[in-house]
């Protein structure tokens, strides 16, 4: 408990709504005219969320093709000035009823920010999942290419050698300190972005002494609108329905892997993240559980001093509760005691620090003019409360400047320390009043950390599970900048033999934090706090269907390693014969669709697995190279015959892409399109897990669902699945609902079944569901394990104490019979548990 540090003020918050029990020890206060009650954790599947899983195909395949833009690369000298087409005007865009800019005026701004001086330049940073320019503005003082070919090597040089660059004169004295600026990553909390053109219109034009010394000593990078599709639409999320401030670690869209790009190559020692809403404005550093890969106490140290220099500037606007409806700042850290956390590494200033972000914040500006605000209040009083924002976002990144050029050169001594820590293997320094002075209140609640192991394996031949998951795993640690090795030879560790192709992260790394947390399994934290923001669990290294072992001691003096820049291609095809394809991974779905798709003649074998015939040969070697399966030989026969499957989904965002990520050809689905007149027959199989409530439809949607259901295949997930089965459905099943709150990564027990046989034996949960009561011809594909089921995350039991992970143990979480297949876990969850996916299009193909 913080029982050291002040009550929370009686002044909060923000977007959505939620009971004040729900969000335990957080003093909350009536709501005013200006906000409303502190926003609950937003997951896919809310009804915040449902609509945006009508989709076109067209942005997932957008985002699933986006190529990744070099920001590193040598194109000269500052400024970088070009010339930007204009886009098409569009009156429709959001942010004209509040004042601000609209997306389309964005590109003849910053053409005109380019003509005032020698100090702007832009970049295109990529595209959006929409389509949308992502531009980046980089200010700083002119540098001729010589000059920025030094900079570029003072920055690897931190990164890479940061012993020697902690003692090179040239660093200290001529390096120039990197600043981010994120804005619009929520396409409905606007004002980041004006604030920052505003603050870069008086950066290129002032001639003041502290203005040039800042630019002499500094790059100051911002990231105009990091979500254009929903600045434009006035959605939270992206064109996929994508929050994208959960898609760090999956990068899943093309706007996280832009974020991602500029952490890697501009590798920013200070960074803001602009969000709204919350009253009074809400500066990070964050409440407990603090992310326990981080270095952490000069994470806190840095971000604390730098909130107070925020907070002071922002109280200084002069805006108060009375005159403007604005309460005073308040810093999490300080003022409150646990519910805004910074555990998981999907949020963007989280996923900074392990790219040597030293000083990282969520910056939460005052007033709502979101969502029911945005329908409801006068265009006057919305435009009179989006000016306040911007005000104190501009007060926000000024005082960040102003921080960053009095702290230049103890903010770049810790980004270098961040990675010398990393690269020699140095133990972690616990917070406390003596390691992080003069940030108060300090308590052993505060302190996590972990101990690294000396290296993780993902091993070569028999011993990994699949090819195809390791190579994506390894390729996705690459992108990262997670450093990989791969073994020339055979090799023995920690007591253990390894063939040779084995890939080694060597955890004395620079980013061992970010490799560490991709890889490790995490930790049950069910103990710690009473409530979390988001997620508390996740685990690329368990749910993306690779093998990985950690290496716990031992050296790597002897392995013959090699540096790896992408993984060795595992595709291949069978010179002669028929052939099969394994369907344990997405990409495997994706290519049997292919087949499908063009008429190939492909049958399912009872483990699951296709068989192709030697005439789709031509066909199976195109498909090897464009998703790197493997084809391979067999004498099997029989099976039953398999054809294109149109599914009908009532999803979230995230299964929707999911699904046409495995090249299921999808139309979405919802009680209002089945209320409007659905056409069935253009449909082969229904799965159901958000937004379709059989009650709720017209008796004669109903009738034509149910009539749909007496003679096709239902896949459903969580409640809203099961209900739909309960109500229409075929299986005799009772579904008990978990904690609605619990997630995370729990131990799962699979059949030898069509749907879950070889799938990992870990999986993912959200409000985890069971099965019980199972009738005749249910049959068992997954349970949870016995014992304590949760490896990873945040899982009570219920406040009647039911609904806890022991009432889980042994329990059905995947069930199916005949025509229907019904899931208790998250296989899909934000495109996140790439190894789950296959369940899903195998129950699919099943049921079909």
């Amino acid at each position: 408990m913080r029982l050291a540090r002040p009550r929370p003020r009686p002044a909060l918050i923000a977007t959505l709504t939620v009971t004040a029990a729900a969000l335990g020890p957080l003093l909350l206060a009536p709501p005013s005219a200006t906000a409303d009650r502190r926003p609950p954790p937003v997951r896919e599947g809310s009804g915040a969320v449902d609509g945006a899983a009508m989709t076109p195909a067209s942005a997932a395949r957008r985002a699933l093709s986006a190529p990744v833009t070099d920001l590193s690369a040598d194109v000269g000298g500052y400024p970088r000035e070009q010339v930007l087409s204009a886009d098409p005007e569009n009156p429709a865009d959001k942010s004209i009823k509040l004042g601000l800019t609209p997306y389309h005026a964005i590109a003849p701004k910053l053409n005109a920010l380019q003509r005032l001086g020698d100090r702007v330049s832009v970049e295109v940073a990529g595209r959006s999942a929409g389509g949308h320019r992502l531009y980046l503005v980089t200010v700083t003082a002119p540098e001729t290419a010589r000059q920025a070919r030094a900079q570029e090597r003072m920055r690897e040089l931190i990164e890479n050698a940061p012993r020697a660059a902690a003692e090179d004169p040239a660093v200290k004295k001529t390096y120039k300190t990197p600043v981010f600026f994120n804005n619009n990553i929520h396409g409905n909390e606007w004002e980041g972005t004006d604030a920052a053109l505003k603050l870069i219109q008086q950066l290129a034009t002032a001639h003041d002494t502290k203005t040039t010394d800042l630019l002499a000593h500094s790059r100051l990078y911002f990231n105009i609108t990091a979500n254009p599709d929903g600045r434009i639409a006035g959605t939270r999320t992206n064109a996929n329905g994508f929050d994208l401030n959960r898609d760090l670690l999956t990068a899943s869209q093309p706007e996280a892997r832009a974020m991602r790009q500029i952490a890697i190559d501009k590798q920013p020692a200070v960074m803001l993240d602009l969000h709204g809403y919350v009253n009074g404005t809400l500066i990070e550093p964050t409440t407990p559980p603090h992310g326990e890969n981080y270095e952490y106490d000069l994470f806190l140290k840095n971000s604390y001093a730098n909130a107070l220099g925020m907070e002071a500037a922002v109280n200084g606007l002069g805006h108060t509760p009375a005159k403007d409806g604005v309460e005073p700042v308040q810093i999490p850290f300080r003022d409150q005691r646990e519910g805004w956390d910074d555990w998981p590494p999907i949020f963007t200033p989280q996923y900074a620090a392990f790219h040597g972000t030293v000083a990282a914040h969520t910056v939460e500006i005052p007033l709502t003019v979101n969502n029911s605000a945005y329908d409801t209040l006068p265009v006057d009083e919305l435009r009179r409360r989006s000016a306040i924002n911007v005000d104190v976002a501009g007060a926000a990144m000024r005082a960040t400047l102003d921080f960053t050029r009095s702290h230049r050169t103890s903010l770049v001594a810790d980004q270098i320390e961040v990675f010398r820590r990393g690269a020699t293997g140095a133990a972690q320094v616990p917070v406390s009043a003596e390691t992080v002075p003069g940030v108060p209140g300090i308590g052993p609640e505060d302190v996590y950390t972990t101990d690294f192991p000396r290296a993780y394996v993902i091993p070569a031949g028999a011993a990994q599970r699949s090819g195809t998951a390791a190579a994506r795993l390894v390729d996705h640690l690459v992108a990262d900048d997670v450093r990989v090795t791969r073994a020339a030879g055979a090799f023995r560790l920690a007591g253990r033999s390894y063939p040779k192709g084995s890939y080694v992260v060597d955890l004395h790394q620079p980013k061992r934090g970010l490799a560490n947390v991709m890889l490790a399994d995490g930790r049950d934290i069910s103990d710690k706090v009473s409530t979390m923001y988001d997620i508390s669990g996740w685990s690329p290294g368990r749910l993306w269907g690779a093998t990985v072992e950690p290496v716990r001691s031992g050296s790597l003096s002897g392995v013959p390693l090699r540096d790896v820049h992408a993984a060795a291609h595992v595709g291949h095809v069978a010179p002669r014969g028929d052939l099969r394809l394994r369907l344990d991974t997405p990409q495997e779905i994706a290519a049997l669709n292919s087949l499908l798709r063009d008429g190939v003649s492909v049958r399912r074998t009872a483990d699951g697995s296709a068989l192709v015939p030697a005439s789709a040969r031509t066909e199976a070697v195109t498909l090897a190279r464009a998703y790197d399966v493997a084809f391979d030989a067999t004498k099997a026969s029989g099976g039953t015959a398999l054809h294109r499957v149109r599914v009908a989904a009532a999803v979230t965002a995230g299964e929707l892409f999911a699904l046409r990520e495995m090249n299921f050809d999808v139309v979405p689905v919802s009680t209002g399109t089945l209320d409007a007149g659905f056409d069935w027959s253009t449909a082969d199989v229904l799965f159901v897990s958000s937004g379709l409530d059989h009650s709720a439809l017209t008796p004669s949607a109903r009738s034509a669902l149910d009539a749909f259901l007496g003679t096709h295949g239902l896949v459903g997930r969580g409640a809203t699945g099961a209900a739909l089965n309960a109500a229409a459905g075929p299986l005799a099943v009772r579904p008990v609902e978990g904690n609605g709150d619990a997630n995370g990564v729990v131990r799962v027990v699979n059949s030898s079944g069509p749907v879950t046989a070889g799938a990992p034996d870990h999986t993912f949960v959200y409000a985890p569901l069971w099965f019980t009561d199972l009738g005749a011809g249910v049959r068992v594909e997954q349970s949870y394990a016995t014992g304590d089921p949760l490896v990873s995350g945040h899982w009570r039991p219920s406040a009647d104490g039911t609904g806890g992970p022991a009432a889980a143990a042994g329990r059905a979480a995947v069930v199916s019979g005949p025509g229907a297949v019904l899931f208790g876990t998250e296989p899909l969850f934000r495109d996140h548990p790439k190894g789950e996916f296959a369940q899903v299009g195998r129950a699919v193909l099943t049921v079909s």
